[in-house]
């Protein structure tokens, strides 16, 4: 190539470089008002000397949860469930509009075969023939190509975002699902060991009532005691059967009875102890504050291609070919011909709808930077409410577990003074009530203690990675 050609082509490409990326706004800063750390209540941050603790976003599900069953079915689900489906397909529906949109950065190149008939008082009438290879490519002087590439680049990213969250909700409802599956499954234990026991105890009574021992009201109130038993027992087995249809639904596949828990297990789940002062930019690896930010990039990348709205566009159109009035000779020697047709479209009138359109794309990114901001602060709030209840729900479970081991105690001391005829049976009645209330609060705050460790772990970005890295 020539130097003088070579000059001007460089400039040129120079300006085609420049005037790509010189219509774009400079992205605004987001302003989400939250503090730089969280208020980690004393009992929940560990000590500033053990910072090598892995970030939950680098801790895999398969890492952080611990009991095999409920592994095999989260990676069932995540085989098999259809909100995740969708959410997969979305992402590939965003990557081949990308691939649509990219195509307008290189010439299209078109082969056209065709038959013209004329008639008439016309000199010649007849066919012609034609058989041509034509070419059109628009130059991006003002970047508006390049803007709506970037926009639909960044919307991909986004539904790949979307994706790992959805990933993150499925692994949160899948783990939550079990657990309350486990929880309910043991309170069921808990109620139909109870209601065995207070049979057994009816039993007695209506064999002491016969002889004499007891009144007619010890015995009505063994039997209500049997009777609320019973009614509990029904409920919590249908607890357990709807907890079983919803991890169904979940799974998304037919669901074994050997992949259902068999008790409550305490360590289905475990998360390294926090640092002190975590800082909060770790909310800015959550994939939907993640997403939010690309869909903040390619609202902001369509302003780019709305100013260059306003700017001439130049569209460079050639071709070649061959024509004959005999399709037999359209290929024969001097039947060939070429064209090449550069236009400039210069917008002068068009009744307001450029400023519109510049407007909309303005107030798209306003709501977009605004969406972007409380992504973050919802983010921040979430995880400043699981860590707040991190300390007090271990407190409660520790509470209640004193206070089963307290009405166990109580209880056993009732029925030996109920035996020996020192008490009422009514002494005896409140003391099962307190027994089997104290039982149930315990499940009951070991579920709410593990499910607040899952949201924990959640919250803080964690679950779209199978393996730590």
């Amino acid at each position: 190539m020539n130097k003088p050609l070579f000059i001007p082509l460089t400039l040129a490409a120079t300006l085609l470089v420049s005037g790509c990326a010189m219509l774009e706004p400079t992205l605004p800063e987001a302003k989400p008002a939250v503090p730089a750390n969280w208020p980690l209540p004393p009992t929940t941050a560990q000590s500033a000397t053990s910072q090598a603790t892995p970030a939950a976003a680098d801790i895999g599900w398969r890492d952080f949860f611990t009991d095999p069953k409920l592994k095999e079915l989260i990676a069932r689900a995540l085989d098999n469930n259809r909100d995740l489906r969708v959410a997969v397909l979305n992402v590939e529906r965003a990557r081949a509009l990308y691939r649509v949109q990219r195509a307008s950065q290189f010439p299209a190149l078109n082969a056209t075969i065709n038959e013209t008939r004329t008639g008439g008082n016309v000199a010649t009438p007849g066919s012609v023939y034609t058989a041509s290879v034509g070419a059109s490519f628009e130059l991006d002087l003002f970047g508006r190509v390049h803007n709506l590439n970037n926009a639909a680049l960044q919307q991909f990213f986004a539904q790949e975002e979307a994706r790992r969250s959805a990933q993150l909700a499925l692994i949160g409802e899948i783990a939550g699902a079990y657990l309350s599956l486990a929880a309910d499954m043991e309170s069921q234990k808990v109620a139909q060991a109870t209601l065995d026991s207070q049979r057994k105890a009816y039993d007695l009574i209506v064999k002491r009532h016969n002889a004499g021992a007891v009144s007619a009201l010890d015995l009505m109130q063994a039997q209500t005691t049997v009777e609320s038993a019973r009614a509990d027992l029904a409920r919590y087995t249908g607890l357990v059967a709807t907890d079983t249809n919803a991890l169904r639904l979940l799974l998304g596949a037919p669901l074994e009875d050997k992949l259902l828990p068999t008790s409550f297990d305490l360590a289905v789940s475990g998360i390294a102890p926090l640092p002190a002062q975590l800082p909060s930019e770790v909310l800015l690896r959550r994939p939907d504050v993640l997403q939010a930010e690309h869909l903040l990039r390619s609202a902001n990348a369509n302003i780019g291609a709305a100013r260059a709205a306003f700017f001439p566009s130049i569209t460079l159109t050639g071709g070649i070919g061959s024509a004959s009035t005999e399709l037999s000779g359209l290929f024969k020697t001097g039947t060939q011909f070429w064209n090449f047709v550069p236009q400039i479209t210069l917008p002068i009138f068009q009744g307001g709808r450029l400023t519109a359109n510049l407007d909309a794309a303005t107030a798209d990114r306003d709501i977009a930077l605004a969406r972007y901001e409380k992504s973050i602060q919802a983010g921040f709030r979430e995880v400043a409410d699981a860590l707040a209840l991190t300390g007090t729900l271990a407190e409660r479970r520790a509470a209640q577990q004193s206070l089963t081991q307290a009405a166990e105690r109580a209880y056993t001391l009732s029925k030996a003074r109920y035996d020996q005829g020192r008490d009422s049976f009514l002494s005896l009645l409140d003391a099962q009530r307190s027994l089997y209330a104290a039982q149930q609060g315990l499940v009951a705050a070991q579920l709410a203690e593990q499910n607040n460790r899952v949201a924990l772990y959640k919250v803080l970005g964690g679950g779209w990675e199978e393996k730590s890295k």
